[in-house]
């Protein structure tokens, strides 16, 4: 009996050390992002170009698009202002975020004077109902591409959602469900989806965070490591 209960002692430590070698390895954190090209672009203004709506919510590219300027700015870039940028595209001809996006970058510095251009995608934007819960998310990714050479400088995504907050521990099963009918109609008659873009704008583009962008000449931060 001692010698099976050493055995099985074991394989319980194996089987231990494996499962933590497992999640360590899980828990790799992601490689540094080569800043190579981007620091040799230096960017100093940025040109938000409208985003690509990937989802069916229509107020998902006006909402995104009114909450990207200000991290950027704090992170010490020049921004050229939203409605602008709407009113010259609209003036030449381009009424879609996909026509936008496809112009060339040569002709967009020449129209816009920027050093760079901001092309972003929104992957989710809206409330979803699951059975004990409802979730108001959004997911953005962006390219920042040097409209001088065409150069890609920088991509990243970021996401945010209500879920993050929720507390579902509490009022039982019926109390779960309850709660999440009223999040769900409260969601499709007001925009949720708004600070929850507004907050993955802000962890899309404010610089500084691990692997995001870097700041801009008009930050104090700007060139430091």
């Amino acid at each position: 009996m001692n010698v099976i209960s050493k055995f099985g002692r074991l394989i319980a430590l194996g089987g231990g050390l494996a499962l933590s070698l497992l999640i360590q390895g899980c828990a790799t954190p992601p490689q540094p992002y080569d800043y190579s090209a981007y620091k040799q672009a230096k960017p100093a203004s940025i040109l938000v170009l409208p985003p690509v709506n990937g989802t069916p919510e229509v107020m998902a590219v006006p909402s995104v698009m009114a909450q990207m300027t200000q991290p950027l700015a704090e992170s010490g870039y020049y921004v050229m202002p939203v409605s602008l940028v709407d009113e010259t595209l609209k003036a030449n001809g381009v009424q879609t975020s996909d026509e936008a996006q496809q112009i060339p970058v040569q002709k967009l510095r020449e129209i816009f004077g920027a050093d760079a251009g901001l092309y972003v995608k929104v992957l989710r934007y809206g409330s979803v109902y699951k059975v004990v819960n409802s979730e108001t998310a959004v997911t953005l990714e962006a390219k920042l591409v040097d409209l001088r050479s065409g150069q890609l400088l920088w991509e990243g995504s970021a996401s945010a959602s209500s879920a993050e907050q929720a507390n579902n521990s509490q009022g039982g099963l019926i109390g779960m469900l309850v709660k999440a009918v009223v999040d769900q109609i409260v969601a499709t008659t007001t925009d949720r989806s708004h600070p929850m873009a507004g907050l993955a704008s802000q962890r899309l583009l404010a610089a500084g965070r691990p692997n995001g962008l870097l700041f801009g000449p008009r930050s104090p931060n700007y060139g430091k490591p």
